[in-house]
């Protein structure tokens, strides 16, 4: 820095590309299979599902569109209420709206930051009483860590909810031992541009129930019917991911693993070169489940650690290095404004005081450097430390 040069900007978590996917687009091109669906998109669905375990995929544009789907196909209309979790990106919520039903936003428990069981079950006692049950539960696995399912999946077998995982943020995460969005009755993924592997844009709705995935396939293809020409009985999307960027997503997933071994070793270098600092909290790793820590995300408390998350986020961006803060709760967001928020506090505070360092699988040792002595450096000394300086 002394000499002028600036430093290339350090990203939160930006692709990583290899050469098998340079060589899956290559050959989408050669056969001219450029269009949505081609033999990429039926490979990357098959591949993807023996990869979590599952029976049925559908590769889609986007997460958003495969929640969306899902909602529609587990019976979400006009005027039903859906439980999901404050703590979020609004994508997970937004399609409750497309589909002219409610959010029922529901706070976050301390182990995973994940969406409260007890809160969940104590409102669905409250609700079967009153005959007002929510028509679905949306549970976000958030940052990379699965939600404690077992509580959460008995409470709903209970009152018959149907559960739909959104794994957008977690693909490769477990719940004792068991890949997370493969428990609920249709599981949905992301293949964003910051995921852990990417399709430049895409996403994945998975499901053991055939009949349900065969439904969205019809439904993201325009809803055409068995015809010889365009006919249609019921409103349909264009959903349907296209061969070129299902080319992405094969080579990508070959190598998910050491994608999230790469971004756990970078939680463990920053989780060690931090330790003995004062007023930082890194998300916890769950006992129930595997963290792929999609995202390293930690806590600061300003009257230990001597600035705030936003002081910390700017002195970072001013080194040229990208920080966020933890999502804004959707019950604080303006549009949301008025549905109804169970509890609040846990997700309140984890965005007040959260913040998301770079971690990005192709970070280098130096990169990683970088961002731990920013923040050592924006910390407070101790006084001894001052007053012999």
């Amino acid at each position: 820095m002394k000499s002028g040069k600036k430093h290339a900007r350090i990203f939160l978590s930006p692709p990583h590309m290899g050469e098998l996917e340079q060589k899956y687009v290559a050959e989408a091109f050669a056969s001219n299979w450029i269009a949505p669906l081609g033999p990429h998109v039926e490979a990357f669905q098959r591949e993807f599902a023996a990869t979590i375990g599952v029976s049925h995929s559908l590769a889609t544009v986007s997460g958003t569109s495969a929640l969306h789907l899902a909602l529609q196909l587990v019976g979400v209309g006009q005027g039903d209420d859906v439980f999901v979790s404050s703590l979020t990106f609004a994508a997970s919520v937004n399609p409750i709206r497309y589909l002219g039903a409610t959010p029922v936003l529901v706070d976050s428990e301390r182990e995973s930051w994940n969406i409260d069981p007890a809160l969940v079950l104590q409102a669905f006692k409250e609700r079967a009483k009153i005959g007002k049950l929510p028509k679905a539960l949306v549970i976000v696995h958030l940052y990379g860590q699965s939600a404690n399912l077992d509580p959460i999946l008995e409470c709903c077998r209970e009152y018959e909810v149907p559960v739909i995982e959104d794994a957008a943020e977690a693909l490769g995460a477990t719940y004792k031992g068991r890949p997370v969005g493969t428990f609920g009755r249709a599981g949905v993924f992301s293949f964003n541009g910051n995921k852990i592997i990417t399709t430049s844009g895409g996403g994945m709705l998975v499901s053991e129930d055939r009949r349900l995935v065969t439904h969205a396939f019809k439904l993201a293809t325009q809803a055409r019917d068995p015809a010889p020409y365009y006919e249609h009985s019921q409103v349909g999307y264009n959903y349907r991911m296209s061969n070129v960027l299902a080319g992405i997503g094969r080579g990508q997933l070959r190598v998910l693993s050491e994608r999230v071994a790469a971004r756990r070793r970078n939680f463990e270098f920053y989780a060690a070169a931090l330790k003995d600092l004062p007023g930082i909290e890194f998300m916890p790793e769950a006992s129930w489940g595997t963290h792929t820590r999609w995202l390293t995300t930690m806590t600061i408390t300003p009257a230990e650690f001597g600035i705030d998350r936003d002081e910390l986020r700017q002195r970072l961006d001013a080194a040229n290095i990208e920080a966020r803060p933890v999502w804004k709760p959707m019950h604080l967001q303006p549009v949301y404004r008025g549905c109804t928020a169970l509890g609040g506090l846990v997700s309140e505070d984890l965005f007040r005081r959260g913040l998301c360092l770079p971690s990005g699988s192709n970070m280098s040792p130096a990169d990683l450097e970088r961002v731990v002595t920013t923040v050592r450096d924006a910390a407070r000394q101790p006084v001894l430390t001052r007053a012999v300086s």
